[in-house]
């Protein structure tokens, strides 16, 4: 049986030079700052890595550089979802090759799989690698879920596909996930997608939380993991009060990649903010917007302050 993998695990953004180029500095010193936040583990390229905007080429840039830069102060998990099952096998390889401690996947898109298609898919990528596996489930971006049945075949036929992150939303799917497959594997981890479920999911008997939000603002999602574990419930619902504002970021602008960044650079860290297109840089109306949201979550002195907040 496989040790749960539990805790607080950013989806870190990829961050690029003016000429597109892999910014390294930048990077470094969002990982250097995530690690020194206290995060349990780094998912590098996925839905705020801009993964699906990224070349082949790119992508084991990433994987690389990534491996190289947390130097196993904490576990480095890669996405390695892609339409093509054949992509998906080899960015996989390239992964376990470089020495990464798991590999993300999402479902294909554009095209909706038959089952035995879907199936024969993961099958594949989970017979490709030794390393864990952990699905991603987000059906509102993929068109298809991966419902808690299907997934409870996976884990029970191969022993590395370790965990989920469900993006839902709603909170029946990630219980119905925690029932069905822990009732088999009880080692399987089942993570939030979205920010604002981690305290129910923690309470379900889930296992942490893979959000966007942990790159600006870890102190929340880690500050409701760690009030959890001290059974301090008092906290744990002062500091969701502070997160339940988070989620309304993420509808200024699609994709909302942007609004990561900008966060991130608004609440102190130096970073280029260049996004991969079709991604277009936030509007200035919206920046304020977002400083405004970031106020009401208590991350900022005020809605109209132009300058950055640093955090550490």
């Amino acid at each position: 049986m496989n040790l749960p993998i539990r805790g607080i695990m950013p989806p870190v953004s990829t961050i690029f030079k003016p000429d597109m180029t892999l910014d390294r500095r930048g990077m470094t010193l969002l990982i250097e700052h995530l690690i020194k936040q206290g995060v349990h583990g780094l998912f590098f390229m996925g839905t705020a890595g801009e993964f699906a905007n990224m070349s082949m080429d790119l992508r084991k840039e990433v994987t690389r550089f990534a491996v190289e830069a947390v130097g196993k102060r904490v576990p480095v998990w890669i996405g390695t979802g892609a339409n093509s099952t054949v992509e998906v096998e080899e960015l996989s390889r390239y992964a376990e090759n470089e020495g990464a401690d798991g590999v993300i996947v999402i479902n294909p898109s554009y095209y909706t799989l038959g089952e035995t298609q879907l199936w024969e898919h993961f099958s594949r990528v989970a017979r490709s690698v030794k390393l864990p596996i952990m699905l991603y489930n987000f059906p509102m971006l993929t068109g298809q879920d991966l419902t808690p049945e299907f997934v409870k075949r996976l884990a029970t036929t191969y022993s590395n596909v370790v965990g989920i992150k469900d993006t839902v939303d709603r909170l029946a799917h990630m219980r119905e996930m925690i029932h069905t497959v822990k009732s088999v594997r009880p080692d399987f981890s089942v993570f939030a997608g979205f920010d604002e479920y981690l305290a129910d999911v923690l309470i379900l008997g889930g296992d942490g939380a893979i959000p966007a939000s942990s790159n600006f603002a870890p102190e929340l999602t880690l500050g409701i993991w760690n009030a959890f574990h001290k059974k301090d419930m008092n906290e744990l619902i002062q500091i969701q009060r502070k997160l339940a504002y988070i989620p309304y970021m993420y509808a200024l602008d699609a994709p909302f990649v942007n609004v990561v960044k900008e966060a991130i650079r608004m609440r102190g860290l130096d970073i280029s903010t260049q996004l991969l297109a079709p991604a277009l840089p936030l509007p200035e109306s919206k920046k304020a917007e977002l400083r405004r949201i970031l106020a009401q979550a208590g991350l900022m002195n005020n809605t109209s302050e132009p300058e950055y907040v640093p955090i550490f």
